[in-house]
């Protein structure tokens, strides 16, 4: 038995005892990979795991020269607030925008009023206004943003027939937006445990990809695994790092292990990522 396939079953019996509700599940230890399934194999929206794509279409920008992180947002759109585009991506605009569903309706242009509001300085403020305005501006340099990562970094991937949804203005939505399937969303962890190459052809900088665990801001929470965030990754728990989305998205880092869960579980999601840090870092 491989160690992906020994964590994987691990991973499966907690998952089982547990009653978490669990779709898919993708473990990936070094080169071996091991799966289980509780639900069809079907396309399912990753909700915040998406950050990471925003992060890594900056990222791949800045290595053609368009933009770096430190582009001031000031040089892409209207505003008086002195932001970057890492301020947005890191969620420390601190411009308190909180999310609704129907957020991209309710104003005629989202990334106009969240500009538009205060801003209590460079303290962590999390919204997803945040990530869609980032990736508004960063079009102004690509182009739409789903067309400019297609070849660059879908299809690489083998995602050629994915799309981001989008707001009523044809924006993409950034912090949200994107379906995949578990073992689709696993190809993103093995690309950012890779530092930036799959299947062995670099698609972004290792330095795009290390700044998604380091560079770490404080967020003000006491609970693990929230005290610390940085380009769309949270530190832990425990000595982990992941990718979270709404209802049980993970993509949990330890060593070289990547454990990809789909769910729909939006309660029980931290007690299994901070299982699944304790089990994969060998506890």
């Amino acid at each position: 038995m491989t160690r992906a396939e020994d964590l994987r079953d691990t991973i499966a019996a907690r998952i089982d005892e547990t009653g978490f509700v669990a779709h898919g599940l993708h473990v990936r230890v070094g080169a071996d990979s091991a799966t289980r399934r509780w639900a069809p194999d079907e396309r399912e929206e990753i909700h915040s795991v998406a950050k990471a794509v925003a992060v890594l279409a900056a990222g791949i920008a800045a290595d053609e020269g368009l933009v770096t992180l430190d582009t001031p947002v000031s040089d892409l759109l209207p505003t008086m607030h002195d932001l970057t585009l890492r301020h947005l991506l890191t969620m420390t605009s601190g411009i308190d925008f909180p999310y609704s569903e129907t957020m991209m309706t309710d104003w005629p242009d989202l990334a106009a009023e969240f500009l538009s509001r205060p801003s209590r300085g460079r303290v962590f403020q999390y919204s997803n206004a945040s990530t869609y305005t980032a990736m508004h501006a960063l079009a102004q340099r690509v182009g739409d943003i789903e067309t400019y990562l297609r070849p660059r970094l879908f299809a690489p991937l083998g995602l050629t027939d994915v799309s981001w949804r989008r707001c009523p203005h044809g924006r993409v939505l950034g912090g949200e937006g994107i379906s995949l399937r578990t073992d689709e969303m696993a190809r993103l962890g093995v690309l950012i445990r890779d530092r930036g190459i799959f299947d062995g052809r670099r698609l972004v900088s290792a330095e795009t990809v290390d700044a998604m665990h380091s560079g770490w801001v404080p967020t003000g929470s006491d609970t693990d695994g929230y005290r610390r965030y940085a380009l769309a990754g949270w530190d832990g728990p425990g000595d982990a790092g992941r990718l979270h989305g709404a209802h049980g998205q993970l993509i949990v880092f330890a060593g070289d292990a990547v454990v990809t869960v789909t769910a729909d579980d939006h309660g029980g999601a931290d007690a299994l990522s901070a299982f699944i840090a304790t089990r994969a870092s060998g506890g």
